[in-house]
């Protein structure tokens, strides 16, 4: 309960200021803050947590470098084309890439929350083995394409114009290029952050188009909420199970 209410906070915090953070960085602090306010740092296997950390440290370098990669390989490819043309071509194209790209987010993204659920259902006493209920992963997609549509405006407007002005081609690079980081993590097994990677291939794509067309400045500060993510989700988790235990 206190992991899950530090993570809905931060994230609600994020959303209200626009700024795309990472629901798993939130997650997963958020749990490793409650379990050692709960049961000290012992509690903690640091095999496995060590490796998630590396995994969502060095995924938005390898999206930045496919983003960059993909963007350059494009200019060299329809460097002849008609731009008009090109980019008629690339808006149709990009409605195959965004739906691509929405389901690798689903299938790594979604199953972060999935375990979650499933991790408090078992901690009750009201469910048993590791397989998933089926209500359990109706209710995440459904929360996850809800909460998409609805309120996710403020982080779609952040990403899809304040980093840098992005194009039919922009988009169709950036698609590809966070699509295959991520469900290359997924094949893995390992969680990544979305938003890490899909903002960071955006970030890949502006620099080959034009180094100064990426905000930068919008960049450093999305950046800096990253890195201070998960340590807040921590202690958020932590004090919020400390006053719990106060009443339960």
């Amino acid at each position: 309960m206190a992991a899950l209410l530090s993570a809905i906070t931060w994230n609600l915090l994020t959303w209200y200021f626009g700024i795309p953070s990472s629901s798993s960085h939130t997650l997963i602090g958020s749990v490793a803050g409650a379990a050692i306010a709960a049961a000290g740092f012992d509690i903690l296997n640091y095999t496995g947590f060590i490796k998630i950390i590396q995994a969502l440290i060095f995924s938005p370098l390898l999206a930045f470098v496919a983003g960059f990669f993909m963007m350059s390989l494009f200019k060299v490819i329809f460097k002849d084309m008609n731009l008009y043309r090109t980019n008629k071509g690339f808006r149709t194209m990009q409605i195959g890439t965004a739906a691509l790209q929405s389901f690798t987010h689903g299938t790594n993204d979604a199953q972060k929350a999935m375990g979650i659920i499933t991790l408090a259902l078992i901690a009750g006493g009201l469910h048993q083995g590791d397989d998933i209920p089926f209500w359990v992963r109706f209710a995440a997609a459904c929360a996850m394409g809800l909460g998409t549509s609805v309120g996710g405006y403020k982080i779609i407007k952040t990403v899809g114009g304040k980093i840098m002005k992005i194009r039919p081609v922009n988009g169709v690079a950036a698609d590809l290029a966070s699509a295959s980081i991520i469900f290359g993590a997924t094949l893995i097994h390992l969680p990544v952050s979305t938003t890490h990677v899909i903002s960071s291939s955006i970030m890949g794509v502006g620099t080959a188009h034009r180094v100064k067309g990426v905000k930068w400045g919008m960049a450093r500060k999305i950046v800096t909420t990253w890195v201070i993510t998960m340590p807040i989700s921590a202690v958020m988790a932590a004090t919020i199970y400390f006053i719990l235990s106060l009443f339960f």
